[in-house]
């Protein structure tokens, strides 16, 4: 938790205790069915929690907004995001089922409202969103074309609507085809090794018939 403290100082005693509840959560859960490494489980806070917080270095979501995790896995990052965020309504969707019944068991644990997650494929359902984030679940290519029809035409936040993903490494090529793709080095935020090569690539989406 020592680590959250240091890059989120401002966490009210409500996101404190929900922050520090996730680490038995996973831990238990984790032991039943596998949703991250082995070697992860004691690095929770860093390489999964703080990773995925990542994302609100970028941008903060506003209350009313509508997010979308595809391919949530445990349920990063839309779960730190959703304490992070309590005001931000956030869809969580993953393709395997045991991996969603492990999201949903957090939240019923942590009492989280403003997060719904279910087994659905992305690409398969039609309802739309301010942003769209996932966790480096395919190619950038791919990933647009499953997502695509899922963005919401107005845009309310700093950045306009569209994709906030975590990934890592050199994303030059896969990039070549998004001029508009910006890249954040996650690397400015956090000073820990694991960050040196991680980043939020944010792509604005216009809004598709």
């Amino acid at each position: 938790m020592d680590i959250l403290h240091k890059y989120f100082p401002n966490l009210t005693d409500d996101q404190k205790e929900k922050f520090e509840r996730l680490g038995d959560l996973y831990k238990d859960w984790n032991a039943k069915i596998n949703v991250i490494s082995r070697k992860d489980i004691d690095l929770l806070y860093e390489r999964h929690v703080l990773h995925s917080l990542g994302i609100a270095k970028v941008e903060q979501f506003k209350p009313g907004a509508k997010v979308l995790d595809v391919g949530t896995g445990g349920g990063f990052p839309g779960v730190p995001l959703a304490i992070l965020f309590p005001e931000t309504e956030f869809y969580l969707v993953d393709v395997i089922a045991k991996k969603i019944r492990v999201v949903n068991e957090v939240i019923k644990a942590l009492g989280l409202t403003n997060v719904k997650a279910e087994q659905r494929r992305a690409g398969t359902f039609d309802e739309r969103f301010d942003f769209i984030i996932s966790r480096a679940v395919t190619n950038m290519p791919d990933f647009v074309k499953w997502i695509r029809k899922n963005i919401t035409k107005k845009s309310n936040h700093q950045l306009s609507n569209g994709i906030l993903y975590l990934k890592g490494g050199d994303l030059t090529e896969e990039l070549s085809a998004f001029p508009k793709a910006n890249q954040y080095d996650l690397s400015d935020y956090f000073e820990e090794e694991f960050f040196e090569t991680k980043k939020v690539v944010y792509m604005p989406l216009k809004y598709k018939l």
